[in-house]
């Protein structure tokens, strides 16, 4: 449970605006999508794509790190993982299971499995969305495990997409295809009160000192 408190005390510290920014995206943020990222060797991949999670509204990025360690640079994601949940797995099972535990079917993304276009993808149920490394594409594991494939629809010569490339157009298009749903796909407000204390403690400077002085008043 949120201390409601405590997020009284600390919006205190940060501007009107800001706050009102939190609240205004915390209404378009989704854990109805969720992404995972099969170790995936360029670091600049990875972080692209936590950022397209930030720009579509998809809260939570699952990071499968079992070949290369940790592929997410700060630079490049350009802040995104402050306001993304970024979950990370030594491997693919463990994310698999975590996933399907959390009621998300597994939908693998790629060129070589033609079960749904993205221009056909309907929505059975929370949806994760697996994307591969960028020579290989997804494990076999994944694509045995997976409940469904989406492919991208090409006319060119070329069969795939850069990795990031790949996410953006697709969470682009089912996010946009999601709110036009009936689909109660919005974060509940318990997460949205855990989010905003998050991102506000993120956003006061001297965190800490702010923290003991409030919890010396009580």
């Amino acid at each position: 449970m949120v201390d409601h408190k405590l997020l009284e005390y600390l919006e205190g510290f940060i501007t009107p605006k800001r706050k009102s920014r939190f609240l205004d995206i915390l209404e378009e943020r989704t854990n109805y999508i969720t992404v995972a990222i099969e170790d995936v060797y360029q670091m600049h991949n990875t972080s692209a794509v936590v950022r397209s999670c930030d720009v579509f509204g998809v809260q939570q990025a699952h990071l499968i790190e079992s070949k290369f360690g940790k592929r997410l640079d700060k630079d490049i994601a350009m802040g995104a993982q402050q306001w993304v949940d970024i979950k990370r797995y030594k491997n693919t099972t463990d994310c698999i299971d975590t996933l399907r535990r959390q009621g998300y079917k597994i939908v693998a993304t790629t060129p070589h499995e033609n079960n749904c276009s993205l221009t056909n993808f309907e929505f059975t149920g929370k949806t994760a969305l697996f994307f591969g490394t960028e020579r290989d594409g997804l494990s076999r594991e994944v694509l045995d495990k997976a409940d469904s494939f989406l492919t991208i629809p090409m006319v060119g010569f070329t069969e795939s997409l850069n990795i990031s490339v790949s996410a953006a157009i697709i969470l682009h298009a089912l996010t946009n295809n999601l709110r036009r749903t009936e689909i109660d796909w919005s974060l509940t407000e318990e997460e949205k009160l855990e989010k905003r204390l998050d991102w506000t403690k993120k956003s006061v400077r001297s965190l800490n000192d702010v923290l003991a002085r409030f919890h010396g008043t009580k």
